[in-house]
């Protein structure tokens, strides 16, 4: 059924996938063998969809308030041109050259092969727990469904402690011509006046993070109690794996589709978002607090300011992730992948801009109305998306509207990028399997999906937000930091740069030495510079994590390391697995293994030309490629 696997997974002579010399492709760039994007606009606003997630809308506003406000754009437009951009630019290219998966396009340097399944690995752990925050979504999406919103008020599931108001505690008062400290109800009683800066409030929380903890989550006290499944959680993960597998069940083919609709339509919503925002009591005082007064160029000296912006940027782009290359295989040979990195970065970067102008000018009004100031009402991650957004929501007129939109707008971000990355995972498959993949894509895929269905399980549990939070914290870090920067090792100190650069042309054009100044900067210098710095900065400020005011117990952060190793663990693996199989000494094995493997080039014959006229029909006996002397061509 399934016939035989890849050899390019354990050999360093790698030969994934035939080549048919007759028959094997619609036109001279393009494989019906693979399959290729309808047109381009669909390869677009896949790679848009999968760039331009949760993280614009939640993480992106909050950085830029913190870190100077629209002094951050400067580090986060130069951390854009020196890491981001040249990244993106190199994943684009390498899967487009080779029409193949982030696995098997490590045929390029068969000793990094493992780099690609810590890439696929980590996308499969990220699409479990992403699933899980489209399912947040879809339930809040229903609850919007009522005339009253269920967070806008204390109800029966709140205790003393919710309100609405911040209550007052005590202050200090001027009485019978002294200063006295006294509660608030004897400074009531009396009819005295509390003196700026010396009031106290009571704890108090919104109805909307009550209904976010009780209700939604039924959160548990902490990762050691795990409780039961929430069930109404586990229907809406379920119902989030089906609208997945139906959209991807005949590959790019239907996803291309679909995306022209959830990739566009967030930016509508966000546009009216916005206009309703600025239309509210308070919006201006949002708008400054986001990337007005508060802006603060002082903050550009301090260090971490600059590591937020490169995070951020590294983050927001999905690089690393296995993604990138997977979407650009399915590209036809003589797309210009360059033109198309420069446009999805951009507009990634710019969609997150526009989303801090839609979400503060709503939190400045929710500030205004409960008379509390813009940093009281301004939270990161999670509260950000389901409390405080919620909460400000609930207070406008026809509330259960705005909060459709947003949830909705939430809901469409989520599946972009939550397409993408099960693509990512189906296109591994296929090139290790490809006249599997071709006969049973469809129960292939919807196989996948029940799998990660069930992983997903723990994560809607009472503890679930923990477990959400533990996944993210570690494998959406360092295995993607380790796994970028062993890339562009890789590729252009191994590999070799300059070769690369050849390789590009062959698809874009011949071009000028000064076109290629920046990124042979970049990549040869800057970046490689700038991911081990932030590498090392990371595991230098290691935390362990915690939601809110709960720790993790010791054996939770355990169990983090755990997954992370898991997946970079295949790195030294499959490297060793490759040096067993290569003949030799050590060395001579070591240099087999950094050479290109003998089917490596472009998928389709009429790409080759010259410089790849030696690729080995897999059907044949293999051959030996000449190949310059040294490492780096």
């Amino acid at each position: 059924l399934w016939g035989n696997p890849d050899p390019s997974l354990f050999s360093c002579k790698d030969f994934s996938l035939s080549n048919e010399k007759d028959g094997q492709a619609n036109d001279s760039s393009g494989s019906s063998e693979r399959g290729n994007w309808s047109n381009k606009s669909e390869y677009l606003l896949s790679m848009v969809g999968y760039a331009v997630g949760l993280g614009n809308v939640w993480r992106f506003p909050y950085l830029t308030y913190q870190n100077g406000g629209g002094a951050f754009l400067i580090p986060y437009t130069l951390m854009l041109a020196l890491a981001g951009l040249p990244l993106f630019f190199m994943e684009c290219s390498l899967g487009q050259f080779a029409s193949q998966g982030p696995i098997s396009v490590w045929r390029v340097l068969p000793l990094f092969q493992g780099v690609g399944v810590s890439m696929v690995l980590v996308s499969t752990f990220v699409a479990i727990y992403y699933n899980v925050i489209i399912a947040y979504s879809l339930y809040y999406l229903f609850a919007s469904f009522q005339k009253v919103l269920p967070w806008s008020e204390c109800f029966s599931w709140a205790d003393e402690s919710c309100t609405k108001t911040q209550l007052v505690s005590d202050c200090n008062a001027t009485y019978n011509g002294e200063i006295i400290h006294a509660n608030y109800s004897f400074i009531v009683s009396h009819n005295l006046t509390c003196l700026n800066n010396t009031i106290n409030y009571k704890p108090g929380e919104f109805p909307s993070q009550q209904y976010w903890n009780k209700v939604a989550l039924k959160r548990s006290s902490g990762l050691d109690e795990t409780g039961d499944i929430v069930w109404y959680l586990a229907l809406c993960l379920l119902l989030s794996w089906i609208i997945v597998g139906a959209a991807l069940f005949k590959g790019i083919k239907s996803s291309g589709k679909v995306v022209y609709f959830t990739a566009i339509f967030p930016y509508v919503i966000l546009l009216i978002l916005l206009v309703r925002g600025a239309t509210l009591e308070g919006a201006r005082e949002g708008i400054e607090y986001y990337i007005g007064k508060q802006s603060n160029i002082t903050k550009l000296m301090e260090a971490e300011v600059w590591k937020d912006a490169a995070t951020q940027i590294f983050f927001s782009l999905s690089v690393a992730w296995g993604g990138l290359v997977a979407l650009s295989s399915y590209n036809k040979f003589n797309n210009n992948c360059y033109s198309d990195a420069i446009f999805v970065c951009v507009t990634n970067c710019a969609t997150s801009v526009f989303a801090g102008f839609a979400i503060f000018s709503i939190l400045g009004h929710m500030a205004f109305v409960s008379e509390r100031p813009v940093s009281e009402v301004v939270d990161s991650g999670f509260d950000l998306a389901f409390v405080a957004y919620p909460e400000a929501l609930s207070r406008l007129p026809i509330s259960p509207l705005w909060s459709f939109l947003f949830f909705f707008m939430l809901l469409l971000l989520g599946l972009d990028s939550q397409f993408a990355t099960i693509e990512t995972i189906t296109t591994t498959i296929q090139d290790i399997y490809p006249q599997a993949m071709k006969k049973l894509r469809v129960p292939i895929t919807l196989a996948a999906c029940i799998f990660l269905f069930f992983l997903g399980l723990v994560c809607v549990t009472q503890a679930g937000i923990y477990w959400v939070n533990l996944i993210d914290h570690f494998c959406a870090g360092w295995g993607i930091l380790i796994a970028a920067l062993l890339e562009i090792i890789g590729i252009i100190y191994i590999y070799g740069g300059n070769r690369f650069i050849e390789d590009i042309e062959m698809m874009i054009g011949k071009k000028s030495c000064s076109f290629w100044l920046w990124w042979r900067l970049c990549w040869f210098f800057i970046t490689p510079v700038l991911l081990a710095a932030i590498l090392v900065w990371s595991l230098a400020t290691f935390q362990s994590p915690s939601y809110g005011s709960v720790a993790y117990p010791e054996w939770g952060t355990a169990v983090g390391w755990c997954m992370i190793m898991f997946c970079v663990i295949w790195i030294p693996i499959v490297a060793v697995v490759k040096l067993v199989k290569a003949e030799g000494s050590l060395w001579q094995r070591v240099v087999s293994c950094c050479r290109p493997a003998p089917n490596w080039g472009p998928y389709l014959e009429s790409n080759r030309g010259e410089r790849y006229s030696h690729i080995v029909d897999p059907k044949k006996k293999e051959l030996e490629i000449p190949t310059v002397s040294g490492f780096v061509y």
